[in-house]
Parts: structure tokens; sequence; C-alpha cells
């Protein structure tokens, strides 16, 4: 069983329709027992950090992220919050899952938000990207950036060069929408989902 957290900023039809065309059985929840009684939990978002990160401390559902070991998959805003902070909100404090403070796109430069597909570049060896390469399309759809750092495990440039996945033992995100992203977004999906069979230390990365 998947959970898919619902903290009022999730894009749960989109997900959940994903979930239906791999045949996955899932259930939207927020209630603390459900995620403790699934096998993986995927973490969804659209919109703004700062009330998303209220919403998720107002349900407990901060701590319970910050302490499950269960394979997590933080999409979109869901991976920002994975981070110890971001600029958005004035200031937002994240879930600290993986380090890193995320930053605006200068706006100077080109439009914002980054809107439209792209490819991903240093594509690692990970099984959450098996049979996936740089030849791959995303949809991607932000104006807040991850830093590349030593989680991130693909990157994709739009004015800054930044983290488009990143890892950190049971923890990873994606900061384009797979469920959006056509078959390479499947295929990712359908790694997700391996990985919740497998033990814990078969798929952990860094610490």
């Amino acid at each position: 069983m998947i959970a898919i957290i619902n903290y009022d900023a999730g894009n749960l039809a989109s997900v959940s329709n994903a979930l239906d065309r791999l045949n996955t059985e899932y259930i939207i929840t927020k209630k603390i027992g459900e995620l403790d009684s699934s096998d993986a939990v995927i973490f969804p978002g659209v919109g703004h950090a700062k009330p998303a990160m209220e919403s998720l401390r107002e349900n407990g559902l901060d701590n319970w992220l910050k302490k499950t070991d269960k394979p997590l998959l933080g999409l979109c805003l869901g991976m920002q919050l994975l981070y110890k902070s971001s600029e958005e909100g004035g200031g937002t404090q994240g879930l600290g899952l993986i380090p890193g403070r995320l930053k605006k796109f200068d706006n100077s430069q080109h439009k914002v938000p980054h809107i439209g597909w792209n490819t991903c570049d240093n594509i690692n060896d990970h099984p959450l990207l098996n049979d996936l390469d740089e030849k791959d399309y995303f949809y991607f759809v932000h104006s807040y950036y991850a830093p590349v750092n030593d989680f991130t495990i693909a990157s994709c440039g739009y004015i800054s060069e930044f983290a488009a996945i990143a890892a950190r033992g049971n923890v990873m995100g994606t900061q384009f929408h797979p469920e959006k992203s056509g078959d390479a977004g499947q295929r990712l999906l359908k790694n997700f989902l391996r990985i919740a069979k497998i033990s814990k230390t078969d798929y952990t990365t860094q610490k």
C-alpha cells in the first residue's frame, strides 16, 4: 500500500491517477496510523512553502516525516520541503531531511516560473533512476530551486543549475512532476514502487 500525504497542498488527483495507471493500491491520508501502515509514502505538492509547512505541523505530519524510515518520495513542492529551508515566504524552515536552502530564480535573466519540458543531466546510478537517461524529458513548474550538492542524483539547468532529483537514504525527491511527465515519469514511479518492495539496506545511499 502506498500512502499519498494529504496536507492541503498536494497534487492529489494527478498523483492518484498515475498510480491508477500503474495498477497500484494506494490511500490518500493525513492520518498517522494509516501512514504507519503503508509500505511507502508519496509527498506531493503545489503552491507555497510556508502554508504547506504550517499544514504539516498542524497535523503532526512534519515530525512523522522526519522520523520515518519508509521510502519517501517528494514531488515538486514536496521535494522542496525536504530541504532545510527556503527563501520563499520571507524564509521558511523545511523538514531538514536534505541539507540546503532553496533560492528563487533570477527573473532579470529569464521568465519565472520555470515552466516546461526539460531533460536532466549528470544522472547518477540510483534505483530511482533505473532505465532513465539524459534523453528523457520531464515536466517542471517552479520558481524556487534546490542547490546541487552531495545528495543531488540528477541536475537540470534553467538560469541556474539546480537539483532535479535528490536522494538521501530512504528520502527521495523530484523537482519535476513525474505524474505529468508521460512515459519517463511513469518509469520513475515504477522504480519507486520497486524500492518500496525491497529492504532498506538495498536502496539507501548517503546518510
